[in-house]
């Protein structure tokens, strides 16, 4: 993705906090400030959005509930998208909830794409493979 390069004026304050940032992920200041700014904007963009970090890297989930978005978006497009379906499917959501997951889809599309092919990559051979402890023994 190209970039530009701005002078932006921060406090110490918030330059110690993406310092701190960068040394504990082992980032460099320019990406974990990118970073927080981009999920900034998706936050504003859809509200009911925000992020976590977890084993799979750091990625959008509903906030309050640490589900993740893809999972709802994965959810709705095996239900033919209908929303009814997807009501019925995720009943302990708000309205709210399952239409900030959506937004969030249209808005980055990419992400989400990213997210269900790498979960669709796991296949029971290559579940088997690298995490055999989650594999029942055979009878």
């Amino acid at each position: 993705m190209p970039t530009v390069q701005k002078s932006l004026r921060i406090s110490d304050t918030l330059a110690q906090a993406i310092t701190d940032a960068a040394e504990a992920t082992g980032r460099d200041f320019t990406a974990v400030a990118t970073e927080l700014l981009s999920e900034a904007i998706a936050i504003r963009q859809c509200p009911g959005i925000t992020f976590m970090d977890g084993a799979t890297g750091r990625r959008a989930i509903l906030a309050g509930t640490g589900l993740d978005v893809w999972e709802v978006v994965y959810a709705y497009e095996h239900l033919d998208r209908s929303f009814d379906a997807l009501r019925h499917a995720f009943s302990h959501l708000t309205e709210p909830q399952l239409r900030a997951a959506l937004s969030y889809a249209v808005r980055y599309p990419e992400d989400i794409r990213r997210r269900i092919m790498a979960n669709d990559a796991w296949t029971p051979e290559r579940l088997a493979r690298e995490l055999p402890i989650f594999v029942p023994p055979r009878s």
